[in-house]
């Protein structure tokens, strides 16, 4: 964390130059910045996931139809074309990968995180699943189920996590508070 101002500086440093040189423009940047801020990020899949904690209704149609689903809150566009949601439970946990790339839901979950992008994340979690969760601190029961789905170009997937015990009652925006991108891939649990 102590390299965050060291880090902040070298981001204002490049901007500079690629603006002095004419390569960007600032207005786009900010556009840019305020898209990943505002409407393209983890709290809009943590939405997606709050709302079907709270909304038995549109659970199932998460379930049945995610792009639509997920479209009726108003996220979607491109990376988001064809999304299925899977949802763990007691039985099941659901895990996500590209073994190809790093097909990755941009519009529910923002900016794929580095790991995901990883070829020893996208080899090893589908031999060893149950062993890359407990690396991102996630142990199973061995009666738990884990299945792992590969992202590509046609389909991507958003993992319902299972809501903790202890938040009955909590509004939406409390619950979608909780709610990790981890989570979301599957290699988190959602804690209170």
């Amino acid at each position: 964390m102590g390299n965050e101002p060291e880090m902040a500086l070298r981001v204002e440093a490049l901007e500079a130059i690629l603006v002095e040189k004419g390569y960007v423009e600032p207005d786009a940047l900010d556009a840019i910045i305020a898209t990943y801020e505002r409407d393209v990020g983890p709290r809009n899949g943590a939405h997606v996931v709050a709302r079907s904690w709270t909304d038995p209704a549109y659970r199932e149609r998460l379930l049945a139809d995610a792009t639509a689903a997920i479209a009726e809150l108003g996220y979607g566009g491109r990376q988001g074309e064809h999304m299925v949601a899977v949802e763990n439970s007691a039985d099941e946990h659901h895990v996500v990968v590209c073994t190809l790339c790093s097909c990755y839901p941009w519009p529910v979950l923002g900016l794929p995180p580095t790991w995901y992008k990883s070829p020893a994340y996208r080899s090893r979690v589908v031999i060893d699943p149950r062993g890359v969760l407990a690396d991102f601190g996630v142990t199973l029961p061995d009666t738990t189920r884990i299945t792992v789905h590969d992202s590509t170009a046609e389909v991507r997937y958003l993992v319902v996590p299972r809501r903790p015990a202890g938040t009955t009652g909590w509004s939406e925006e409390r619950l979608a508070a909780i709610v990790s991108r981890d989570s979301m891939i599957g290699t988190g649990l959602v804690t209170v």
